[in-house]
This record gives C-alpha cells, sequence and structure tokens, in this order.
C-alpha cells in the first residue's frame, strides 16, 4: 500500500510516518518502479504499535525501547515492566500537578461572580496582583518576585 492509504488505516498523517522512518521506528519500505513507497502488513502492524504507544502519551524514546525489545523476543521482560512503571510514575506526578492546578483555577474563578466590567473583575485583579508580585489566592498567598524587581534586574543585565 501507498504512504496515504496507510496513514488513512492507521490514522497516521504521512509527514509523521516519513518521521517516523527517518528516525528509524519504521523501517525503510521498498520504493515500486514510479518512486513511491510500498509499505507492506508489518509496516502496518508496526505503524499501529506506534500509534498506540504514542496515545498512552509514550515519549518517542521509550517506544523505540519497546520496538527494540518487541524485536528481541528472548531479552528479558523486566526492561518492559521498568519501563511502563516509569511512565506511570510520570503520569501519576502529572495527574497531582493537573489536580493542584484545578484547584488553584477553582479558587481563581470564586474570586468573580456575576456580570460586571471587567475593570471590578476579580479573577483579572488577581492575575495583575500575582504578576506584580502580591500574593494571590490561587498560589495560597505566596508572593512571587515583584514584577519591579524583575524589570530592574533585566534593564541592569541588559
Amino acid at each position: 500500500m501507498r504512504i496515504g492509504a496507510l496513514g488513512q488505516v492507521t490514522g497516521v498523517d504521512p509527514e509523521t510516518i516519513r518521521y517516523y522512518e527517518r528516525i528509524g521506528l519504521l523501517p525503510t519500505p521498498t520504493r515500486r518502479a514510479n518512486g513511491y513507497r510500498a509499505y507492506g502488513p508489518a509496516h502496518l502492524e508496526r505503524l499501529a504499535f506506534i500509534r498506540h504507544c504514542r496515545a498512552l502519551d509514550m515519549p518517542l524514546a521509550d517506544v523505540q525501547r519497546l520496538l527494540h525489545l518487541l524485536d528481541h523476543p528472548l531479552d528479558d521482560c523486566q526492561d518492559v515492566d521498568r519501563l511502563i512503571d516509569t511512565h506511570l510514575a510520570h503520569v501519576q506526578g502529572r495527574l497531582q500537578s493537573l489536580q493542584a492546578l484545578t484547584r488553584q483555577l477553582e479558587q481563581l474563578r470564586g474570586r468573580c461572580h456575576g456580570q460586571h466590567a471587567t475593570a471590578e473583575c476579580g479573577i483579572l485583579h488577581e492575575l495583575v496582583a500575582a504578576a506584580q508580585g502580591e500574593s494571590c489566592v490561587c498560589h495560597g498567598g505566596s508572593v512571587q518576585a515583584p514584577l519591579k524587581d524583575v524589570q530592574r534586574s533585566v534593564s541592569q543585565t541588559g
């Protein structure tokens, strides 16, 4: 099959398929007499595997490692376990960060109710205050470096 058909079957853009070839995730297909790439069932299976790993938000380096392990069926499976454990820990950390972000945005959202002019918007006031280094509701009252200090520091260095 040609690259367009492979992309359509797998849901992967042809440019991405070419990129995967360039970085070695997909083997280079044979070329037909007219110069078009000719992909076979092995390409389809491998690309579907890559796509599934990417849908699990795995970085390409991890996908490449999994493909290597897939190509070496006698290697120890513990490498696969470790890779998934590491990825799982990374995802759990991101989830905790997103939950904290949710709480911050909820607190920020609580600063503005009803319909009024933006000049009276509690959310905008909080964002401006935080940008100027004042305490803000979304960061639990923590104070960043005041904007004036940052501007002064930038003007002194450059």
